[in-house]
């Protein structure tokens, strides 16, 4: 801003003597900016077609490093899944990595809480709602916490158990995915939980494949897992009607 100054308060003094003598200049300089006009409208269509595939990359480039952050936080856990190491799983840079989420803890729960929401809704694409299929979505809600984004969001909540910067993103986040989690098993089971006692007997499936996703971590029993399914789906019919 100071360089402007100087430079305009020169060129305005000079030119008060000559001042006839340079206006044809300034006219003439008239056309070549009128000229000058067209192809700047001209360039804007491609500028704005470029746009489009770049915010494609950006948005596939975001999307491939949140997932590649739940599959190293299932396999390496907290200590084990660095930036650098998502972002190689993720074919990208660190750079780029650190682009879309500055830091560690931003990164995690993004990742987190975009699987939660995509599992989500492929739950409710996949299982119809209502009483008749019941089984089906018990065993749908149970097998989203028998499987890596379960593995994941475990990791991540032991270490936001140690660490203070960590923490409050890890609440703030598993009440978003709880409350969501909850939404989901209500729409599936057809429940109406303005009749007493359902709302906390949804609750208690979600503790129960919570249980079992815990129990997983260990050993696989899946034949006693669908027992265990099996049996809450008889419950569920009783409660619910």
């Amino acid at each position: 801003m100071g360089a402007i100054g100087p430079a305009g308060t020169t060129s305005e003094s000079a030119g008060g003597a000559p001042a006839s003598a340079g206006t044809a200049p300034a006219s003439a300089g008239t056309a070549p900016a009128s000229a000058g006009t067209a192809p700047a409208s001209a360039g804007a269509a491609p500028r704005t077609g470029k746009t489009a595939p770049k915010q494609d990359r950006s948005r596939a480039t975001r999307r491939r490093l949140l997932e590649a952050a739940v599959a190293c936080l299932a396999e390496y856990g907290w200590a084990g899944s660095t930036v650098a190491v998502v972002a190689e799983r993720a074919g990208v840079s660190r750079g780029a990595a650190q682009h879309h989420f500055p830091t560690r803890e931003d990164l995690f729960t993004a990742a987190v809480e975009y699987v939660a929401e995509e599992r989500s809704t492929a739950l409710r694409a996949l299982v119809p709602a209502g009483p008749a299929h019941r089984r089906a979505a018990v065993e749908g809600i149970v097998t989203l916490y028998t499987g890596p984004l379960f593995r994941a969001a475990l990791h991540l909540w032991v270490a936001a158990s140690d660490e203070e910067q960590l923490r409050p993103r890890v609440t703030e986040l598993e009440a978003r995915v709880g409350r969501e989690s909850h939404r989901t098993a209500v729409e599936l089971l057809g429940a109406d939980e303005s009749v007493p006692g359902v709302r906390e007997t949804v609750q208690g499936l979600l503790d129960m494949a919570r249980g079992l996703g815990l129990a997983t971590l260990l050993t696989d029993d899946a034949r006693r897992r669908e027992r265990v399914v099996a049996q809450w789906a008889r419950i569920l019919d009783g409660v619910l009607g």
